[in-house]
This record gives structure tokens, C-alpha cells and sequence, in this order.
């Protein structure tokens, strides 16, 4: 082969090979954009969290009691502003083991999980909406006080229509 024609050849299969290259950085950046969206879309979905309250027995009363007074309020704020936006009690019909009871189930509807998770600092709704802070403070120590148990469960939906 001449010398002309192995250049040629050469340069023929370098160039094959930069779009073979270039091809398959597409290929994968194609591939990769839906699941850049895809993943952007879940942390936009909203975030569940439950809170679940065992109170010491007899005391459930008094801890809704003061849940609704005390934080209620707070929660409802960081609704106003967005952060969340459910939030809903339950409680067990009818009793169950020991071990397993619970009294009150707090469920919170985060706008996503970045805002679940950003450590907000709710001190400044807390002061507007108490100023007498000393009985404030003494009503959640009080809350706390009365728990036997308290968990908190992040949970996410399942489909059950996939396969």
C-alpha cells in the first residue's frame, strides 16, 4: 500500500472512530437525561412522615391536649409558608398489645424530602405565636414528660398496580 493511501486509510478510520466516540456520548447523554429529570421529579414529590405518640397510660388526653395548644400552631405556620403542606392525627380504634400500642399518629405532608430534611428553625414562629415562652417551654417539657414512646417513620407509597 502506498504511503498516500495509508494516510487516507488512516485518517479514515480515526475519523470512524471520533463519530463511534462522539455517537455513544449522545447515546449515553440521551439516556441520561430522563433519569436526571426522573430524579428531579422525585425529590419534588412531597415527603410522608408518621409521628407516632405512645402516651404513659392515662395520659393520651393530656398530650393531644397539649399538641393542639403547642405545636399545632407551629405546624400550621410552616403550612402557611409552604414547607408543608398536610398535616393529620389518627388514633387506633380499639387497643392493642403492650408492645405495639400506640396512641397518636402524627401525619406530615413535606412539600419534598429536601424540606423534611433542612433542619428548619421554627424559634422565631415559636416566639410570635407564645410570648409567654416560661409556660411555653413548661407545656412541652410537659408533653414529653408524658411519653412512654415516641418514633418517627419517612414512608413512601408502594404500587400496587406495577409489575
Amino acid at each position: 500500500m502506498k504511503p498516500a493511501h495509508k494516510r487516507e486509510l488512516l485518517l479514515a478510520l480515526t475519523l470512524i472512530a471520533l463519530l463511534l466516540v462522539l455517537a455513544s456520548r449522545r447515546s449515553q447523554a440521551v439516556q441520561a437525561a430522563p433519569s436526571a429529570s426522573a430524579s428531579q421529579a422525585e425529590s419534588e414529590k412531597p415527603f410522608v412522615v408518621e409521628y407516632y405518640y405512645k402516651a404513659k397510660w392515662g395520659h393520651a388526653e393530656e398530650f393531644i391536649s397539649l399538641f393542639r395548644k403547642n405545636h399545632y400552631p407551629v405546624l400550621k405556620k410552616e403550612m402557611e409558608l409552604g414547607r408543608i403542606l398536610e398535616v393529620r392525627a389518627t388514633q387506633p380504634r380499639y387497643h392493642t398489645t403492650e408492645d405495639g400500642r400506640w396512641d397518636y399518629r402524627i401525619t406530615i405532608v413535606f412539600k419534598n424530602a429536601a424540606i423534611a430534611n433542612d433542619n428548619f428553625d421554627a424559634s422565631e414562629i415559636i416566639k410570635q405565636l407564645y410570648p409567654d415562652q416560661d409556660t411555653y417551654k413548661k407545656e412541652e417539657q410537659r408533653r414529653f414528660e408524658i411519653l412512654d414512646a415516641h418514633w418517627d417513620l419517612p414512608i413512601k407509597a408502594v404500587d400496587l398496580t406495577a409489575k
